[in-house]
């Protein structure tokens, strides 16, 4: 886990407050009903299969939906009122990777909604060659956006949201598409930053590799299923519930972990069987593990 000990509620604050909300767009709501507090210098995870309103209340929080029911407040104002620094990091697969841009010119685009003239200070470069060069990108600064790795690409929107100087900072699967080394990387950087007082929100799908080591997480689908450490969040009741499916549970190292019941495909010509009847269950086994011994990753798919 990456904090030993959650933040505790209340102890600077209610920095984000949902109560009964129903939003969504022009076709009506995505999220009904739903009700969470978020306190200044939370780190919190969204959960929730693909579908289940993730994105939404992220798109909420920035006062960038239509709601239809309810009271959202961030800082004690309407989310639209501005009353908190918020950036947000959204998902790599929205980008346009063909817009003609450098990875600097993107961490530029930062700090430019406090800027009044069409071009960046000294100031502005200064602190963003410096966000670069901590977020080890430094090298990257001419680059075509298009040219870098994912993981390169994730830290260049990252430094772009952290020119803002944000107080709460919001990230739309910040892990989706990078390899494990970067997953890891991105979340440490995260964590860092939690530790240095801004409050983090971001969604996920990846229950093991990054909810189960998070503080706190929100079960959503398209409402509030649970909310707590993912030791009280990940039961097989509370994960049905969110995802319609079995899911079992089980510990590793100290952890609680969501294990996947192995599907026995294929295997109908072997055993002499109909086509298709081997398309089962192993319902014996609690779970499958990789070659290392570890629970292999379960979980939905996006936001």
């Amino acid at each position: 886990m990456l904090h030993p000990m959650p933040h505790l509620p209340g102890d600077d604050g209610v920095l984000v407050e949902f109560e009964g909300v129903a939003a969504g767009y022009q076709r009506g709501p995505v999220i009904h009903d739903v009700s969470f507090q978020i306190g200044a210098g939370d780190f919190v995870g969204l959960l929730g299969p693909s579908g289940a309103g993730k994105s939404t209340i992220l798109r909420t929080i920035l006062g960038d939906t239509n709601v239809y029911e309810g009271r959202v407040r961030v800082a004690g104002q309407p989310a639209s009122a501005g009353a908190a620094r918020i950036a947000y990091v959204p998902q790599l697969e929205t980008v346009d990777w063909n817009f003609p841009v450098t990875a600097e010119e993107v961490v530029l685009m930062g700090g430019g909604a406090r800027r009044w003239l069409p071009w960046p200070s000294h100031e502005e470069r200064e602190r963003a060659h410096e966000l670069m060069d901590r977020l080890g990108i430094g090298e990257f600064r001419k680059r075509h956006i298009r040219e870098l790795s994912g993981g390169q690409q994730q830290r260049v929107f990252l430094a772009r949201a952290l020119a803002h100087e944000p107080s709460l900072l919001l990230l739309d699967e910040p892990t989706s598409g990078v390899d494990i080394r970067t997953r890891d990387e991105v979340l440490h950087l995260l964590d860092d930053l939690n530790h240095q007082g801004i409050t983090i929100v971001l969604t996920t799908h990846e229950l093991n590799a990054v909810a189960a080591h998070l503080p706190w997480v929100i079960s959503v689908n398209e409402t509030v299923i649970a909310e707590g450490s993912p030791r009280d969040v990940f039961t097989p009741e509370i994960l049905r519930a969110t995802y319609g499916a079995e899911m079992p549970v089980l510990e590793y190292e100290g952890m609680t972990l969501v294990a996947e019941r192995p599907h026995q495909l294929g295997r109908a010509r072997h055993n002499g069987t109909e086509d298709g009847a081997g398309h089962e269950h192993a319902a014996g086994r609690v779970g499958a593990t990789a070659t290392d011994g570890t629970p292999n990753e379960a979980g939905g798919d996006g936001a």
